[in-house]
C-alpha cells in the first residue's frame, strides 16, 4: 500500500521520459506538432494575460529565443485565456518573436491538468522531456534558461 501511495499517477509525465504528444494551430494559422519539431529543442509555455508572473517572464523567454532560434530552439506559448480575452492575448503576443496558440486550438492532454500558471516544459532534440513543472519563484529568467536549455542546444 505504501508503494502505491508513493508512486506517481499513471498519467503523470516524467523528466527523462518521452514527452507526450503536443499539437496546436498557431495564431498565425500554421500547424505545429512536437513530432514534426523532432531535432529541435522545444519550450512549451502555458500562460495567460491575467497572470502577472507569466507576463513577467515572457521578455526573458523572448530574448533567449531571439538569441538561440538559429541554434534549433522553438518556443510555443499557449494562452489559457478565455475566448472573450483573445484580443488582449493577441495584443500581448505581437511583441514577441516566438510562436503562440490558444489552448482551445491545442492538444496537450498528456501534460496533465494545467491549473497553475506559468507552466513551462522543455523537450530535447530527441523528444524527451527535460524540464517539467517550472514553478520556481520568481520564474524563468536568462540564468535559468541558460542552465537548462543551453546544454540541450549544444547537443547535436
Amino acid at each position: 500500500v505504501a508503494l502505491a501511495a508513493a508512486a506517481p499517477p499513471a498519467w503523470a509525465i516524467a523528466e527523462g521520459k518521452p514527452a507526450p504528444p503536443f499539437a496546436a494551430t498557431l495564431v498565425d494559422g500554421r500547424a505545429f506538432s512536437l513530432a514534426e519539431a523532432r531535432g529541435k529543442v522545444v519550450l512549451i509555455n502555458f500562460w495567460a494575460t491575467w497572470c502577472a508572473p507569466c507576463r513577467a517572464e515572457m521578455p526573458a523567454i523572448d530574448a533567449f529565443y531571439r538569441a538561440h532560434r538559429n541554434d534549433g530552439l522553438v518556443v510555443v506559448a499557449v494562452s489559457m485565456d478565455r475566448p472573450a480575452d483573445e484580443a488582449k492575448a493577441r495584443s500581448v503576443m505581437q511583441d514577441y518573436a516566438f510562436a503562440a496558440a490558444f489552448a482551445r486550438n491545442a492538444s496537450f492532454k498528456g501534460y496533465g491538468r494545467v491549473w497553475r500558471l506559468p507552466l513551462t516544459f522543455v523537450i530535447d532534440r530527441d523528444g524527451v522531456l527535460r524540464k517539467d513543472d517550472w514553478y520556481e519563484d520568481p520564474g524563468i529568467d536568462a540564468a535559468k534558461l541558460g542552465a537548462v536549455v543551453l546544454p540541450l542546444l549544444q547537443r547535436r
